[in-house]
């Protein structure tokens, strides 16, 4: 065993690896559209195979809780089949399920986010499981911090989903949620408040996905390889992997010195 996977694995072995395990990280993913080329399960996939492949660099401290695989997608909702939760939802599930791992000894935990709709509510359910529940509670976009190989290989100005990044992550890492043939760029609307509403604007706010994209995707698609995928992939679990550690690190410091 290379990795701890808690679906994977019975109580015995659980109890085994608890010996050694010192951090849980929980998949945070989301069941909504991803234009005509990805599957709506995308982002729980991804997130699923980050945390995995994650947990095989920090192994034996880390161990993968099973994947929340619905998110905060009200924007798009409007396109069929997404499902969307209410953030005091997810936070809910999230609370039930670190609560449920402290009472086996685990008191560190990552929620690895594949949905930048879920980011907010994480931000919130750090700070106030943190301290409710007396455990430590980090979170994470699963390839964010891959900057490097992003500002090497993406040259859309907006880009994010169903992208030249997201499908070349999936072409690495789960090629089975991409449509070959149908890969196409996002149809975007030239005109409307969106472009107000985005990051980096002075004000910031909710708006339908639709009102930004046609189709469902934004950024050219037509331009990810699974090459590209692999250095964003393989770039971001280095950064996270030595994060982790340096936080296991300082914080087992801080409780030997409170001792």
């Amino acid at each position: 065993m290379n990795a701890y996977l808690l679906t994977e694995m019975t109580w015995k072995e659980v109890e085994q690896a608890l010996k050694t395990v010192k951090i849980a990280i929980i998949p945070v993913g989301a069941h909504e559209q991803h234009g005509p080329h990805m599957v709506e399960s995308c982002d729980a996939v991804l997130a699923t195979e980050m945390s995995n492949k994650l947990a095989e660099r920090l192994f034996p401290e880390a161990i993968v809780t099973p994947t929340i695989n619905m998110g905060v997608s009200p924007h798009h909702l409007n396109f069929p089949g997404t499902i969307s939760l209410q953030p005091s939802t997810l936070i809910a599930i999230l609370k039930d399920m670190i609560e449920s791992l402290k009472h086996h000894g685990i008191t560190k935990f990552l929620l690895l986010n594949s949905h930048g709709g879920n980011q907010s509510t994480l931000n919130l359910a750090s700070t106030t499981l943190s301290r409710e529940l007396e455990v430590e509670v980090y979170f994470a976009k699963t390839t964010a911090s891959a900057k490097e190989a992003m500002s090497t290989h993406i040259e859309s100005t907006l880009f994010g989903h169903s992208c030249e990044r997201e499908v070349s992550e999936a072409l690495y890492l789960a090629p089975h949620l991409v449509r070959p043939d149908q890969i196409t760029k996002g149809d975007i609307q030239e005109e409307g408040r969106w472009k107000q509403l985005r990051p980096g604007n002075p004000i910031q706010g909710y708006y339908a996905y639709e009102e930004m994209t046609r189709n469902g995707c934004i950024g050219d698609a037509t331009k990810a390889s699974e090459e590209i995928g692999k250095e964003i992939v393989e770039e971001a679990l280095l950064r996270l992997s030595e994060s982790i550690r340096l936080l296991l690190k300082e914080t087992d410091k801080h409780a030997t010195q409170t001792i």
